[in-house]
């Protein structure tokens, strides 16, 4: 049998002359970065460490760009963020022990997005893998074990010769969808250590594809060509998989309102007639959708915020098109084709027949007036104005990238992300501090446009040394801190709940001086002024801090 393997890389005389004759003074950091040059890396955030110096001494041999920042959480949500924004693998370089644990919440978060996060960090010397006491620094019995619960995969490598393979296998899972983040540890003797390997030249981790069975895209299609009430819900899989232009061709062929989540915002336009926005935290939204005779759900697993916190209990034929096989059906019974999406929303395009239906539009109308009306009678004018003011100064296709915040909660529900792809946020796995690193590592993916960032002042505690890394690269990246003194939504949930709130009132710095100290200008606003001073710092070249001191409101929820 005969074997053609005239796709795989060829060499040209160049690099055979060089695999034969390798550059002296190349150690076992230096496969690190010539294996993720090799697969297309440009861009790598970190933090050194003692055990982890081999690589970070190779960076200076390779052409890879560089973004130190100052906490190794805070490089992992920089990386995260690289990774939503560009869908490319996002390298990030760590030290052992408490350098890589310090990265957990990061990578949680990661996780929860789909982040394609690609985590490489040291360990203690080989000597003393495998479970024994030695004593060495940052010695941990079991390292990858902490990591194992978060990332799709685990790497580990025990010689030079295995770090481009444990790097491909590692690229390779971080970009199989779902995509997620990945662990790479490679320990401090075999990164120093000397190396005559020849340069690595050729790399090939091309992620296996989720295609939908074809029976299963038969039957979809007959529930939803012949559905009388049918209704979608678009999850974050959608914009992660670039799907939103198949989307709106399939709600448009057989007219279906649309309800984005809040890791699916932008995957459908908010102006369109079929638009049911994003207030999911609305019961006028969740009846609707229980109303549904067929329900689309794609790329979502119905998880708490996007089921109203479980309240939802659709009453029709559930579709739910997943990526990740373990949230298919977890949450509702359901016809479940496990599938990228827009690999499945193309081929559903195909399958289904016009579904004409001129009273869509009029009851997508009328649930949002329902939910205009609920919102109005609560006498939240200063929150509504301060987000639409947010929303006049960002330029449409400029990202943003919020904390966990009142601002944000409110964000996640109304506010118009224009564009896929461009808010995001850390409702994934929902810990503090998110923001501000995170819009860093999207202007370090293109520093050609603003960033915002927006946390309250008690989650930009979590990221105040960032604004030192922001100024060392120039990054145009516009920090909005809502200044309430406190952890404002723990206050309202402790307030409501117990009738007082414990632990939720902080002393914070002056934010405006703070930042002006690390040289990034700083200002601080009004509701009134916020506009024109959130446009003006997002006009600026590099970083910049506006400060708004506000006691901001969530609206009722509908789910007690």
């Amino acid at each position: 049998m005969s074997h053609d393997h005239d796709d795989r890389p060829r060499l040209t005389p160049a690099q055979a002359e060089a695999a034969l004759s390798p550059p002296p003074g190349r150690n076992g950091g230096d496969l690190v970065v010539e294996s993720l040059q090799g697969l297309g890396a440009t861009t790598v955030f970190g933090l050194p460490g003692q055990h982890a110096l081999g690589m970070f001494d190779a960076l200076r041999r390779s052409s890879l760009s560089y973004v130190g920042l100052r906490v190794e959480n805070n490089a992992g949500f920089a990386a995260d963020a690289y990774g939503r924004i560009t869908g490319e693998v996002a390298p990030l370089l760590l030290s052992t022990g408490p350098g890589a644990l310090t990265s957990l919440a990061a990578l949680q978060e990661a996780a929860a997005a789909s982040a394609p996060v690609l985590a490489i960090s040291s360990q203690i010397p080989t000597a003393g893998l495998g479970g024994g006491r030695h004593g060495y620094l940052h010695e941990l019995r079991d390292q990858q074990a902490s990591f194992r619960d978060i990332v799709k995969s685990v790497h580990t490598v025990r010689s030079a010769s295995q770090i481009p393979s444990a790097i491909a296998a590692a690229w390779e899972s971080a970009l199989t969808a779902p995509h997620g983040p990945v662990w790479v540890e490679i320990p401090q003797d075999v990164l120093l250590a000397g190396t005559v390997l020849p340069v690595v030249s050729a790399m090939d981790a091309t992620p296996r594809e989720v295609h939908p069975r074809p029976e299963l895209t038969v039957a979809a299609a007959h529930l939803l060509s012949n559905a009388e009430r049918p209704a979608i819900i678009a999850g974050g899989g959608v914009v992660r998989s670039d799907a939103s232009g198949k989307l709106r061709a399939l709600a448009e062929r057989i007219n279906a309102p649309v309800v984005t989540t809040f890791g699916g915002k932008g995957a459908f336009p908010w102006e369109h007639p079929l638009s049911l926005r994003s207030w999911l935290e609305d019961r006028h939204t969740t009846d609707f959708l229980e109303s549904a005779d067929v329900l689309l759900v794609v790329g979502s697993g119905l998880g708490e915020l996007s089921s109203n916190y479980h309240t939802f209990s659709p009453r029709g034929r559930v579709i739910q098109i997943e990526a990740d096989a373990g949230k298919l059906e977890s949450n509702h019974p359901a016809l479940g084709i496990h599938s990228d999406a827009r690999e499945a929303l193309a081929d559903l395009l195909e399958a289904v027949t016009e579904r004409p239906d001129e009273d869509a539009a009029g009851r997508v109308r009328t649930v949002l007036e329902k939910v205009r009306a609920r919102i109005d009678a609560q006498d939240l004018t200063l929150e509504q104005g301060v987000l639409a003011s947010v929303r006049e100064a960002l330029p449409d296709t400029a990202p943003s990238f919020w904390d966990m915040t009142i601002l944000a909660y409110w964000a996640w529900s109304a506010f118009d992300a224009r564009h896929p792809n461009t808010m995001h946020s850390a409702q994934g796995a929902g810990g503090l501090g998110y923001g501000f690193p995170a819009a860093i590592g999207a202007a370090a993916a293109d520093p050609t446009r603003p960033v915002l960032a927006v946390s309250g002042d008690g989650g930009a505690m979590y990221s105040l040394a960032e604004l030192a890394t922001a100024r060392q690269y120039g990054l145009p990246v516009t920090w909005l801190i809502v200044d309430d003194g406190g952890y404002g939504i723990l206050r309202e949930y402790m307030t409501g709940a117990f009738g007082e709130a414990t632990a939720t009132d902080l002393a914070r710095p002056d934010f405006v001086a703070l930042a002006e100290s690390f040289g990034v200008p700083a200002v601080r606003t009004t509701p009134e002024s916020l506009a024109t001073d959130l446009a003006k710092a997002l006009a600026a070249p590099g970083p910049s801090v506006v400060v708004l001191p506000a006691l901001l409101r969530m609206f009722e929820p509908t789910h007690l």
